[in-house]
This record gives C-alpha cells, sequence and structure tokens, in this order.
C-alpha cells in the first residue's frame, strides 16, 4: 500500500491521487477509533517540499469523507520581526532571521492544541511573510465547530533536536564566521529540545516528505524565492542574499533528512526533479503514538 513507481512525465500540481487517498485512509483508520480529542498529525518536510500543498490535498479528502479537518501552517506562528529583533539584541544576532527553532511562538500554537482538546474556540493566529509581521489579533480567524483532525505542516515539525556533540562542527561560513562561541547553535538546540520536542510528541501521525539532498532543497528553495518576485513583481533576494539565508537551516535541514526516515509513520520521497517517487508506511512507530 502506499507506493509508487517513479514517473517519466513531468511533475503535475500536486501529489497523486491514489497515494493521498490512501494517507487519507490511513488517517480515517485513527479517527474511527473512539476518540475524546483531535487526531494531531504532523506533515514535515525540508523548505520547498511541498507540504503546503499537500496538506491540503489531505484535508480535502479527507472533509470529503465527512472527517472535520483543519490544517495549521507553523510559518503562521512565527515571531514577527520586532521580535525577533528583540532576541537578537539579547540572545543572539542570527535570531533576527526567522526558519530556525527558537523564532516560532511555540506556546501560542501548544496553547492552541489545548484549546482543541477541550472543544474550545479556536483563535488562529495569521502572520504576514511578505512584511514579516504578525496581524493583528483582530485579524486573526476563529473557529467555533467541531475538529476531527488537526494537520499541522511545517519544516521543523517532528524534528528532535541534535546531540551537544554534534553542534561542535560548523557546517559553513555564516556558523563558522558568526556563531564562534557556539551560542546561537545552543539556544535553537536548547528550544528543539524543550518547548518543539513537548509539542511535537503529542503528534498522533508523523508524515514526512523526504528531498533527495541538500542540493534540492536550495534549488526548490530558489524557485520558489524566483516564483514570489514575479508575483510581487519586485526583485526577490539576490543568489548570495538566498544562500545567507539558506545557512541559517542547512545544519538542521541535513538533521531532518538523517533522522526522520527513522521516525515518521508515513515518509514520502522526492526525486531531484521535485516528483513524488514512493510514498510508505514505516514500522517506526505507526499505531504506537498514543
Amino acid at each position: 500500500m502506499l507506493e509508487r513507481a517513479p514517473s517519466r512525465t513531468r511533475r503535475r500540481a500536486g501529489f497523486p491521487a491514489r497515494d493521498v487517498a490512501a494517507l487519507a485512509e490511513l488517517v480515517r483508520a485513527r479517527v474511527a477509533r473512539k476518540r475524546a480529542r483531535p487526531l494531531l498529525v504532523g506533515l514535515t518536510g525540508l523548505p520547498g517540499s511541498g507540504k503546503s500543498t499537500l496538506a491540503a490535498q489531505l484535508a480535502s479528502e479527507l472533509r470529503a469523507g465527512g472527517i472535520a479537518t483543519l490544517v495549521l501552517a507553523l510559518d503562521d506562528f512565527y515571531l514577527g520581526r520586532a521580535a525577533r529583533a528583540k532576541l537578537a539584541r539579547h540572545v543572539h544576532p542570527l535570531f533576527a532571521t526567522r526558519g530556525p527553532a527558537g523564532t516560532h511562538d511555540i506556546e501560542c500554537l501548544a496553547a492552541l492544541l489545548d484549546a482543541a482538546a477541550s472543544g474550545g474556540e479556536l483563535v488562529l493566529p495569521r502572520f504576514d511573510r511578505l512584511a514579516d509581521r504578525r496581524l493583528p489579533p483582530s485579524r486573526w480567524r476563529r473557529l467555533d465547530a467541531r475538529v476531527d483532525v488537526l494537520i499541522v505542516e511545517g519544516w521543523l515539525v517532528g524534528v528532535p533536536p541534535l546531540d551537544r556533540h554534534a553542534l561542535a562542527r560548523s557546517p559553513n561560513a555564516l556558523e563558522r564566521l558568526e556563531d564562534e562561541e557556539h551560542s546561537w547553535r545552543l539556544a535553537v538546540n536548547r528550544a528543539l529540545a524543550g518547548p518543539y520536542a513537548r509539542t511535537w510528541k503529542r503528534l498522533d501521525l508523523l508524515i514526512a516528505l523526504l528531498a533527495p539532498d541538500l542540493d534540492a532543497m536550495r534549488r526548490w528553495r530558489a524557485a520558489a524565492e524566483r516564483a514570489m518576485a514575479a508575483k510581487r513583481n519586485a526583485a526577490g533576494m539576490t543568489r548570495a542574499g538566498l544562500d545567507r539565508f539558506l545557512q541559517h537551516y542547512e545544519r538542521w535541514a541535513a538533521h531532518a533528512l538523517r533522522t526522520l526516515p527513522g521516525i515518521a509513520d508515513v515518509v514520502w520521497r522526492l526525486d531531484r526533479r521535485h516528483r513524488p517517487v514512493r510514498c510508505v508506511p514505516t514500522d517506526n512507530r505507526a499505531g504506537t503514538r498514543r
């Protein structure tokens, strides 16, 4: 089940309907068990891997079967530019750039999951990525309805902390020159080991989209940047600027590629041309989460 041979055609928009339907059936089977709270599904993958697209397809398939489904994007829980500037002053300058652990309001996400578990009103934050700020609460979405499934999608979802000894080596110039005392990487790792890990422990099911390597992430993120710039009719990020931006992700992205195959309940591999290749359930913890 959930296995697909590589296609020789160009990748179409979205993921194969057959595999999305199989994922939905897996989720429905979990929902069918007697539950007092929504099923919490994590959807993880490196930047540009297609998490938002798959989350939307999976949610649509579930809703078509009568399963009330809500998608939460981890991006909507980013701290805004001003809040990160405060972190940059008091913790480390590299926290000015959003992306790594510590640049999200993870406590806000945890509170929202608590509200969903208790059947309370859900207040959903919204983040304006172009303006790099969180929209005021008056513009947040409010939902007062039953939810059967919550899908949380984001590149850090389910990613565990690194072993402290693995933090000694600097993978790129950014960390080597701007984090000489290792204080930024240690702070990011503490966040992953603390509030992020406590949140990921609540997941009932983890689905991972796996890029073939970090070079694919760089190319996909560059393509996404060009598309966003064209949409905004703006210049967009320079090649040097994009390279610096992605160096904030490099250590943790490589760690995700190494560890997610041994953690996720379902692993969906992508090829270098960004085509979905193989989607299979693992024997890691399938059926054992909560």
